[in-house]
């Protein structure tokens, strides 16, 4: 979820499904529209608000920097469960040279022995509301597409601001449909998260990115972690359940989780430009991130150590990009999101009322997508993101700007609602590693001279006609911003007379990035969002409430059946068990990233090897769906979802339907509490999970 992306694509305009028929168990459906028709006609399920209360309660966003996911509290006590990839970057910060939990794992056998995350947050939607009346009443009649814009902004900012101020709870005005809808989202926050337990990363991601993307898996991909609140576990009514059967073959399930985004509502206009900009653009990033990261973790065990994690995170989004540039690339698919933006604008035509309220919108935004290839490479490259030093510099510099204005004139991201947050990231305790942080620098910065030229205005602030290894040598050098104390003073005291020369250099290049965030602010996103709520207005006067939005990494529903599939000429089963872990070792002779990690070759013999261990489902997931969990019609957690296969890579555009081989991969219930009790001793921990009331169910 690269937030230049977002930038540049702002997601959602154009049509999700035109006029046809929803295909089998498509959608990532908001809590105040679940698809109940079709669960009702598909599968005669009919829960009740308090089942669906229940299951919102007990599901989590996890936050970590710019990127999170999905997971879920599993015990009264605030224990959570995720992926082990989700919590990877938390367990790298809290390794050292001497004690590595990525590759080692960890298990906390009393409370006392939970170790504190530096920089996690859990967020839980206690409350929702529509607020789109207001956002959509503050713009004007006539109103230029950047007043409108501007009007949205700091009404939203208000809303925010008011409901934080009085319930206390992180709010946040979430865009759907483009601009169609606006709903304020109330979170009960905890930021005193502590990790319970990981396995080795050998075993959460077992056979490497051989196996990413595919089934049959073998993977424990989990970690449970504890919110903490006033130095004692959080108590919490609402929790999930769990199975110690596990899901069964066919079974309907459902799915809570933070789809992170999706482009299934883009215009074809905006397809394009994903098609033929946007993406190779996106690789190119990705791409020179993780090679800097490659060749600087070659200097050594420890660096190669310090580098993993991002490696990992940044070959695991090549690989799904790959797969979703195919999918632009199928005529197929490309021929369906046609026909249905086609039949779309064939039925506001024949409305002479929807055709003049809405009919412009596809052709402001072909007007508006002129423009924005030739700057797309500007707003990807005219940043110090990349680097965790150059990122602290940006915020302190732009904070200490921002803060002069009032809240509902400010950059989003520092409005009074957010400020917590933000604050909350900067000052995190996790170890920086100021010879990576050199090499990061050294790598973006040649790489954003190799792509904009070293006459680029950004360049040319960065470098002042140096080479980048010698600036990112000179300003990590001699920054303090590694040090959190020194970051807590800069953020209260200011930067106005600092001399750091890394704050130098985020003040020499704010004018660009502030120039460039203008354009986006003003043209980009204000005509997107006027022209979306337009095309939002059309899907609604013809197809009413019966389609969801885009995903946006907010809570969803998905849903769906348990169900293997065929492939080519084959049969895929349904689950895969500690049988096939085992025997896809042997087969390789145990040859990296097929082997086993000792305890898994010392306890073979303990377990239960036909337990299920990983299985396919049929539900609508996207990335940010990592760690979602999976009940059954009890509500009973018995699963959790940590990947998809590679026919499904393609459905950030259009749902692929299960008819198709689409799949979405999980861990089995039952392969957890087999492995935490014979392969790691993990006996409290199973019984917390299962305590005798549960374990008869």
């Amino acid at each position: 979820m690269m937030a230049w992306n977002r930038m540049i694509v702002a997601a959602g305009v154009g049509t999700l499904l035109g006029l046809a028929v929803l295909r089998a168990d498509e959608g990532m459906w908001t809590f105040d529209n679940p698809p109940r028709q079709q669960w009702r006609e598909r599968y005669q399920f009919e829960p009740s608000d308090a089942w669906l209360d229940h299951l919102r309660l007990s599901s989590i966003r996890l936050i970590d920097g710019s990127s999170g996911g999905s997971a879920s509290f599993v015990s009264p006590d605030g224990l959570i469960l995720t992926n082990q990839h989700v919590a990877a970057g938390q367990l790298q910060k809290l390794s050292t040279a001497t004690r590595d939990l990525v590759r080692d794992g960890y298990y906390a056998a009393t409370r006392d022995a939970e170790l504190k995350l530096p920089d996690l947050e859990a967020n839980v939607l206690v409350s929702y509301e529509d607020v789109t009346g207001r956002v959509q009443g503050a713009v004007r009649p006539g109103a230029s597409d950047a007043e409108a814009a501007a009007a949205r902004r700091a009404t939203i900012a208000t809303i925010e601001k008011d409901s934080l101020d009085r319930t206390g709870l992180r709010s946040d005005v979430v865009t759907l449909y483009a601009g169609g809808e606006y709903w304020l989202y109330r979170y009960k926050k905890y930021t005193d998260l502590r990790l319970v337990f990981a396995p080795e990363e050998q075993i959460a991601y077992f056979g490497g990115d051989y196996d990413n993307f595919t089934f049959p898996r073998h993977d424990l991909d989990i970690t449970f972690l504890r919110a903490y609140d006033n130095g004692q576990p959080v108590k919490t009514a609402h929790h999930l359940r769990w199975s110690p059967t596990g899901a069964v073959d066919g079974e309907f399930i459902v799915l809570s989780g933070l789809p992170g985004s999706t482009d299934r509502l883009l215009t074809m206009t905006q397809i394009a430009y994903q098609r033929d900009v946007g993406n190779p653009l996106q690789k190119r990033v990705w791409e020179a991130r993780r090679n800097t990261l490659l060749a600087y973790g070659r200097n050594s065990p420890e660096a190669a150590r310090r580098a993993a994690s991002t490696v990992r995170s940044l070959e695991n989004s090549l690989k799904r990009l790959v797969g979703q540039q195919q999918g632009l690339a199928n005529p197929r698919i490309i021929s369906r999101k046609a026909d249905d933006e086609a039949s779309l604008r064939r039925a506001v035509a024949a409305n002479p009322a929807w055709q003049s309220a809405y009919g412009g919108a596809w052709t402001r935004l072909d007007t508006l997508y002129r423009d924005v290839p030739a700057l797309a490479p500007r707003l990807a490259f005219s940043t110090l993101a990349p680097s965790r030093l150059g990122g602290y510099a940006t915020t302190l510099v732009r904070y200490e700007r921002e803060a002069q204005k009032p809240s509902d004139e400010r950059l989003d991201e520092f409005r009074d609602s957010r400020l917590e947050a933000l604050r909350f990231s900067l000052l995190s305790t996790a170890p920086v590693y100021p010879d990576m942080e050199e090499a990061v620098l050294t790598g973006w910065l040649a790489e954003a001279r190799a792509v904009l030229g070293p006459d680029d205005p950004f360049v040319r602030a960065a470098l002042q006609g140096r080479e980048p290894p010698l600036v990112a040598r000179e300003v990590v050098a001699g920054t303090t911003l590694a040090d959190v104390a020194a970051r807590r003073r800069l953020l209260d005291e200011g930067v106005s007379t600092s001399a750091d020369p890394l704050i130098e250099l985020a003040r020499r290049i704010d004018p660009i990035g502030r120039e460039l965030r203008e354009w986006q602010d003003s043209t980009l996103r204000s005509v997107e969002a006027s022209a979306g709520q337009q095309i939002a207005g059309a899907r609604f006067a013809v197809l009413g409430k019966s389609v969801y939005p885009d995903a946006t990494f907010t809570l969803r529903l998905g849903y769906g059946r348990v169900l293997g599939y065929e492939e080519d000429t084959t049969l895929v089963p349904w689950k895969t068990t500690f049988y096939g872990l085992y025997d896809r070792a042997e087969g390789f002779a145990e040859k990296p990233p097929f082997t086993l990690p000792a305890r898994w070759k010392a306890r073979r013999d303990r377990l239960a090897l036909g337990t299920p261990l990983n299985f396919v489902y049929t539900a609508d997931t996207i990335g940010g769906n990592s760690g979602s969990p999976i009940v059954n019609r009890a509500g009973d957690l018995v699963g959790l979802n940590f990947d998809s296969n590679q026919q499904k890579l393609a459905n950030r555009y259009l749902y692929i339907d299960e008819a198709e081989g689409s799949r979405a991969i999980a861990i089995h219930s039952a392969a957890v509490l087999e492995a935490l009790a014979k392969v790691y001793d993990a006996a409290p921990l199973v019984r917390e999970l299962t305590p005798p009331a549960a374990a008869t169910r």
